[in-house]
């Protein structure tokens, strides 16, 4: 298949996100649509994110979630260049103490 999915199909996956009602059933939908290794891929580069927003180092990113430094710079590179979605949304999730 090519790099371009329909968008139909793109629309319709979102569509059923958007209809998720709580934090169980998003948890149970992932679970099943993801495969492991892309769940815990996503939840990683989720808490890189974070962590970079929070304007922690490399080392301290990589000692606290195993992601390569690679990762950790396609992740800052998103941060800074991609749709800024991801940034807002951390900016409205509550703080996490330490």
């Amino acid at each position: 298949m090519g790099k371009k999915v329909p968008k139909e199909r793109k629309i319709a996956m979102y569509k059923a996100i958007l209809e998720l009602k709580d934090l169980e059933e998003c948890c149970n939908f992932f679970e099943d649509i993801c495969a492991m290794t892309e769940l815990r891929s996503m939840e990683q580069r989720f808490e890189v994110a974070r962590m970079l927003k929070q304007e922690k180092v490399y080392t301290e990113i990589m000692q606290k979630t195993n992601a390569s430094s690679a990762t950790i710079s396609r992740v800052n590179r998103m941060m800074n260049y991609g749709t800024g979605c991801l940034g807002e949304i951390l900016d409205r999730m509550p703080q996490e103490e330490e």
